[in-house]
C-alpha cells in the first residue's frame, strides 16, 4: 500500500472539518498511545548528527565522501534515516538555493593501517556501484523511511566483523549550490555546458554526445551565474537523525536491495567501474518529445528493464528515487503483478520541503507483513516514468526494496492499518471510526480533491 506524507492544504468545508478533526483527534489520541507503548516496549533510541561542514558559493557544488562519521554502534537494529541540508545555524536550507543532488551512506570494515573492506547492499550492480545502505535526493524531506516492527537492519553483529577490523561508515554529499544560477533546472541536471567542462573528474575527455548529468558537475566545478549576482560562501551542513534498537532474537533482520532501471546486465570481467556496456550506469537522458509522441502518449518517457533478483523474501518496504521530471516508477512482479508503485510529491511553495516544482517526497510502499513475496531467481520488470515535454539529463530510475527471508505470524485481526509508519490501531478505535465512517466520507473526498491538485504533477523547476 502506498503512502503519500502530506499535510492538510486548507481547512475543509465547516461540517466537514468538524467531523473530519473529530476522527483524526481519535486515531491521534489511539496512534500516539500506540507508538509511545511499541517504542518504550522496543527501546527506539534516537540521535541526530551533523556530517563535516562544507563551504558553497553561487555556482558551486560540493560532491565528498567523509569516511568514519558520527554512527551508533554496537549489536543494534536500524530502524530510520532521515537527512537534511542546513545553515550554521541549524535553519533548513531551501532546494532552490542548495540543491541536494543525493546523499549516500554506506558501511566499510577497516584495519589501520593495513586495509579497507567495503561491505554493499544486496543489490545488483557491479562493485561498489550503488552500495549505499541509505541514499535519497532532493525528496529528502517527507520520503518515509520508518522500518515497521518486528524489522530492523542489523548491523554491528560481531559475527560479521572480520577479525582485527571495526565497523565503520561513510557519507556521500553531492550538492549545488543555485542562488543566483541563470538557469537553476540546467544547474541541477548539470548540464554541460552550463558547467563549462569538457573532461570528467579524472580528467578523461566526456564524449560529444553527453550533453549532462554527473561527468558534468563533480566537486569544485562551477554553474553559470547571472552576470553581476552578488553572494558570498556559507558554511552548510548535512543533518542526520538515526534511530534504532538494541539488538534482540525476537527482530528480523531486512536485506536492502537496491535497483537500477539503467543496469544493461553485463560484467565485463574485472570491471567494476560504469562504462556504457557495463552494470549499473546509474544515469540517463531523456529527449524532448515530438509531435507525434505528445499524439500517442502525452509526451511520457517510459524506460523498462528485467532484473532478476539474487535473494528472496518477503518485502517489507520499497520507495523509487527520481529527479525532476519524474511522474513514477513501480517494480513488477514476474507474474506482471504489482510489487510496489512511487511516486513523486512536488513542492508548490517557497518553504524548505515545499519549493515549488521539486520533487520533496517520494511515496512508500509498506506491504502488509507477509502479503508480498519475490523468490531468489525471479525476474522483476522495473518501469520509469519522466514527463518529456522538455529534455532531461542526468536522471535516476533507482529502488529500494526491504526484504526479510521471514514474515511474523499475522492474522486479520492483528494486521497493521498502513499509515506513515505503520502503527497498529486498537479495535476501540476502529469501531468509532465506522460508527461516524459515513459522516467522513464528504470530507475525505473534498481532501482527496485538494490533495490531488497540490501533489499531481510535475511543472518546472521555476528560473
Amino acid at each position: 500500500m502506498i503512502h503519500l506524507l502530506e499535510k492538510w492544504q486548507r481547512p475543509l468545508n465547516s461540517s466537514g472539518s468538524m467531523v473530519l478533526l473529530l476522527l483524526l483527534s481519535i486515531l491521534a489520541f489511539d496512534v500516539s498511545c500506540t507508538q509511545a507503548f511499541l517504542e518504550n516496549g522496543n527501546k527506539i533510541k534516537s540521535k541526530t548528527f551533523l556530517s563535516p561542514e562544507f563551504m558553497l558559493g553561487p555556482g558551486s557544488v560540493e560532491s565528498k565522501t567523509y569516511d568514519d562519521i558520527d554512527f551508533p554502534r554496537g549489536h543494534i537494529a536500524l530502524k530510520s534515516f532521515n537527512a537534511e541540508v542546513v545553515d550554521q545555524d541549524g535553519n533548513p536550507v531551501p532546494l532552490y538555493d542548495t540543491y541536494i543532488h543525493h546523499w549516500l551512506v554506506g558501511k566499510y570494515y577497516e584495519n589501520r593501517p593495513s586495509g579497507r573492506n567495503f561491505s554493499r547492499n544486496s543489490g545488483l550492480c557491479q562493485g561498489q556501484v550503488l552500495g549505499q545502505y541509505f541514499g535519497l535526493g532532493s525528496e529528502t524531506r517527507k520520503t518515509a523511511s520508518h522500518i515497521p516492527d518486528p524489522f530492523g537492519i542489523q548491523i554491528g553483529n560481531p559475527v560479521e566483523i572480520p577479525e582485527g577490523y571495526q565497523e565503520k561508515w561513510y557519507l556521500g554529499v553531492h550538492a549545488i549550490e543555485t542562488r543566483g544560477a541563470e538557469d537553476r533546472l540546467g544547474c541541477t541536471e548539470c548540464w554541460c555546458d552550463l558547467y563549462n567542462v569538457t573532461n570528467d573528474e579524472d580528467g578523461n575527455p566526456i564524449r560529444p554526445d553527453y550533453k549532462g548529468g554527473l561527468f558534468c558537475c563533480y566537486g569544485q566545478t562551477q554553474c553559470k551565474v547571472r552576470q553581476g549576482f552578488q553572494g558570498g560562501k556559507r558554511s552548510l551542513y548535512l543533518r542526520y537523525t538515526v534511530k534504532w534498537i538494541d539488538w534482540d532474537s525476537s527482530t528480523i533482520p531486512v536485506e536492502i536491495v537496491v535497483l537500477d532501471v539503467t543496469d544493461t546486465g553485463k560484467r565485463l570481467l574485472g570491471s567494476t567501474g560504469i562504462s556504457p556496456e557495463n552494470g549499473c550506469q546509474v544515469e540517463y537522458a531523456v529527449e524532448s518529445c515530438t509531435a507525434t509522441d505528445a499524439a500517442g502518449n502525452g509526451c511520457i518517457d517510459i524506460k523498462r528493464n528485467n532484473l532478476t533478483m539474487p535473494t528472496g523474501g518477503y518485502v517489507i518496504y520499497a520507495v523509487a528515487h527520481q529527479h525532476a521530471g519524474g511522474i513514477g516508477s513501480t517494480l513488477y512482479g514476474q507474474d506482471g503483478n504489482v510489487i510496489c508503485t512511487s511516486i513523486p510529491i512536488y513542492g508548490n511553495g517557497n518553504e524548505a520541503g515545499n519549493e515549488d516544482g521539486y520533487i520533496v517526497g517520494m511515496s512508500t510502499c509498506y506491504p502488509e507483513p507477509g502479503s508480498v513475496k519475490i523468490t531468489a531467481g525471479e525476474n522483476l520488470t522495473l518501469e520509469s516514468n519522466y514527463n518529456s515535454t522538455n529534455k532531461h539529463t542526468g536522471v535516476m530510475g533507482l529502488f529500494y526494496i526491504y526484504i526479510a527471508e521471514q514474515a511474523p505470524n499475522v492474522t486479520f485481526s492483528q494486521a497493521p492499518v498502513q499509515m506513515h509508519e505503520s502503527i497498529k490501531v486498537t479495535t476501540y478505535a476502529w469501531s468509532i471510526v465506522v460508527f461516524i465512517g459515513v459522516a467522513v466520507t464528504i470530507a475525505v473526498a473534498v481532501h482527496s480533491w485538494l490533495k490531488k491538485r497540490r501533489e499531481g504533477g510535475y511543472k518546472p523547476v521555476p528560473k
